[in-house]
């Protein structure tokens, strides 16, 4: 089993900050790449941002060089730094994480958390 928890989300004025962790637990081999995704009303999910496990990162264009994606593999744990948030950041962020688990002849495979909600609003 394995269970991604999300936390970090909430109320923020146009220009805030916030930052989002995930972190990943249970049987876990070895993860590959982690990122976030969000989701806002009558919308389709999109990628955020994501990260390899040597560091590589990739952005969608409406964040690139507002938010950061970090993680620490250590703790199996990513995170997003999110910076000047705009009212059209507000969405459901979920943690996804490309891993394969300790089950002997398991797959990678992806997994998701249960989300937090931003908004960004004043």
């Amino acid at each position: 089993q394995v269970q991604l928890v999300e936390s970090g989300g909430g109320l923020v004025q146009p220009g805030g900050s916030l930052r989002l962790s995930c972190a990943a637990s249970g049987s876990i081999f070895s993860i590959y790449v982690m990122g976030w995704y969000r989701q806002a009303p009558g919308k389709q999910r999109e990628l955020v941002a994501r990260i390899t496990s040597g560091g590589r990162t990739n952005y969608a264009d409406s964040v690139r060089g507002r938010f950061t994606i970090s993680r620490d593999n250590a703790k199996n744990t990513v995170y997003l730094q999110m910076k000047s948030l705009k009212p059209e950041d507000t969405a459901v962020y979920y943690c996804n994480a490309d891993l394969k688990t300790t089950i002997l002849g398991s797959e990678r495979n992806d997994y998701w958390g249960q989300g937090t909600q931003v908004t960004v609003s004043s």
